[in-house]
């Protein structure tokens, strides 16, 4: 894809790069890019009503949330590939959200979710005024992967009822589990073998078709069988009427509570959250593939574009969509043209084809939804992290079972809480080693990993993993004198501070009481690297311990040349 033409306004590329991308678009890449734009609409219009219906929504809401913000994204956005619309983990969100402030009647609900939409874009572009991009850091992969298997678990149990034919009214995952199993004896026949035929011809035709859009397919598929079968006299049900036209644009006030936009302004934090994780990992693993980079900072406030468009068709919070970025690609995607043409067929959609939505048997959609809630469960990945490391196993199959214990809207708090005590813990206990050397292998070694790795006498080298400040300072110390303990006749102690980004008033004075702890034994602490720092300390008369400049070496090699006496000038920084 060619850079804006070099008259393109500067303004112009900062604020809106999608825009100055297509200001200098190729004709070359149209034809491509209408292929790949049909293709994302053909997966898009089903699925888009599919997740209104998981949002309790009308099938128009669905198809709203995939115009505006599509065009919106081409605008702003900085990927060549990335789609937006309505998903999975958004939209539980969404239903989490209404259902905990009691919303019921449909217009109270439709104002919440646009007033959701609204606030979640506002905080995005708030953030990447603030160039919060690095938040997407912020959820490590163990926690969102069990944050997405709980989603994912939880589409799956209220899809349950639509399946078998039957309705669910239990919000929480225990009382579905026993809802389900008590309803199926009451299963509608017709209902349920629809539904066995619909996921077939979907994965069949997702495996040996892969170009074609199998979700449309199936719905087609349903939708003639329901139709010609004769299987709304059997109990089987459909859409029904679907709103025809494009969307107004509106934002209603009146019928929301004010205390009710307190509560959506706190959701909407954590709607903005994981809809941006959700987005800037699919945009980096696509532009990656592309040979390009994203700009972080960028797709916050186009993310956030989207969701205002979104808010502005009355309709709910948007994210990346990965299934139909992957289309996109697949198809050959090469601009953001892609995502004007997908939106210009939603249009046509909206416009002329919604007496056929209407003929539609919920239970496809049901399916649908249960196909994107099985490609979102991961099990490898917990698998993976059970061989790579059983903590972080644990964590996050504690997420899941936070979302799928408190719905999805507090199993962000869940999420959010564990990823902090995670953080906390990783610094408050860090590894630390202690060193050795290995004959005819260079540098220093961890003796824990390397049983061979041979300890001079009368010498302790150790290391700390960590900054060390306020709150693993305690650690540091006993640590360190556990370890002095452990090794009867110690005259030295070598700390190699290169791993110690940071040093705080609360570590420094912790250094001072060791070493005069060290001292008072008969043992001499001192300092492998960080000498320039503690040398400025000590000038700044914060500490008078560290005036002896014997105590302080450029590298762990001279300090031990020294220590040994070996080296007579170790003090010199040729040897560093």
């Amino acid at each position: 894809m060619p850079s804006p033409h070099p008259s393109t306004p500067n303004l112009l590329r900062r604020l809106m790069p999608g825009a100055a991308a297509l200001l200098a678009y190729r004709r070359a890449d149209l034809a491509a890019d209408v292929r790949a734009g049909s293709a994302v609409a053909a997966v898009a219009i089903p699925v888009g009503v599919a997740y209104a219906q998981l949002a309790g929504f009308s099938p128009a809401l669905g198809l709203y949330a995939s115009l505006l913000p599509l065009i919106a994204y081409a605008l702003f956005g900085t990927s060549r590939q990335l789609v937006v619309g309505p998903d999975a983990a958004t939209c539980a969100m969404v239903a989490g959200t209404l259902a905990t402030l009691g919303a019921v009647d449909a217009d109270t609900r439709l104002a919440l979710s646009a007033l959701l939409s609204l606030f979640a874009g506002l905080l995005l572009i708030g953030a990447s005024r603030l160039h919060l991009g690095a938040l997407a850091d912020f959820l490590s992969r163990p926690i969102l992967l069990g944050f997405l298997n709980g989603v994912a678990l939880n589409i799956l149990l209220g899809q349950g009822g639509c399946l078998i034919g039957i309705e669910l009214s239990a919000h929480d995952a225990l009382h579905r589990v026993s809802e389900l199993t008590r309803g199926l004896g009451h299963a509608n026949l017709p209902t349920l073998l629809l539904a066995l035929a619909t996921f077939a011809l979907l994965r069949l035709t997702a495996r040996h078709a892969p170009r074609l859009p199998a979700a449309l397919l199936a719905l087609i598929g349903a939708t003639l069988a329901t139709r010609f079968a004769g299987l709304e006299a059997l109990g089987v049900k459909t859409l029904g009427e679907v709103a025809a036209g494009l969307p107004t644009l509106r934002l209603d006030l009146a019928v929301v509570p004010g205390l009710e936009l307190g509560k959506l302004a706190s959701a909407a934090g954590g709607v903005a959250l994981i809809s941006y994780c959700n987005a800037i990992v699919i945009a980096r693993s696509f532009a990656a593939r592309g040979g390009y980079e994203v700009d972080a900072d960028l797709e916050l406030r186009a993310l956030g574009a989207a969701n205002i468009a979104s808010a502005l068709s009355g309709s709910f919070a948007v994210s990346a969509a990965d299934s139909r970025t992957a289309v996109a690609e697949h198809a050959g995607a090469r601009t953001q043209m892609t995502s004007i043409v997908a939106a210009l067929w939603v249009a046509l959609c909206l416009i002329s084809l919604t007496p056929l939505l209407a003929l539609v048997p919920t239970v496809a959609l049901a399916v649908i939804l249960v196909d994107a809630a099985l490609s979102l469960l991961d099990t490898r990945g917990v698998r993976e992290l059970g061989r790579l490391s059983r903590h972080e196993m644990w964590l996050s199959l504690a997420t899941t079972a936070g979302v799928l214990g408190t719905g999805v809207l507090e199993g962000i708090a869940v999420a959010l809480a564990l990823s902090l005590l995670r953080f906390i813990h990783a610094m408050a206990r860090p590894e630390d080693e202690v060193l050795g050397q290995i004959d005819g292998v260079p540098g220093f070694h961890d003796t824990g990993r390397h049983p061979d790795a041979r300890q001079t006498p009368g010498v302790l080298i150790y290391r700390f993993n960590a900054p060390l400040v306020f709150f693993n300072a305690p650690t540091f110390s006993h640590r360190l004198l556990a370890a002095c303990h452990s090794r009867p006749g110690l005259s030295t102690v070598i700390l190699d501070m290169m791993p110690v980004s940071r040093l705080d008033a609360t570590g420094r004075y912790t250094l001072d009481e060791v070493a005069q702890r060290l001292d008072a034994q008969g043992i001499r602490l001192v300092i492998a690297g960080r000498r320039t720092e503690l040398l400025q300390w000590q000038a700044a008369h914060l500490s008078q311990f560290w005036a002896q400049e014997d105590r302080l070496f450029p590298t762990v090699k001279q300090a031990l040349k020294a220590c040994t006496g070996q080296d007579k000038t170790a003090m010199t920084l040729s040897d560093s």
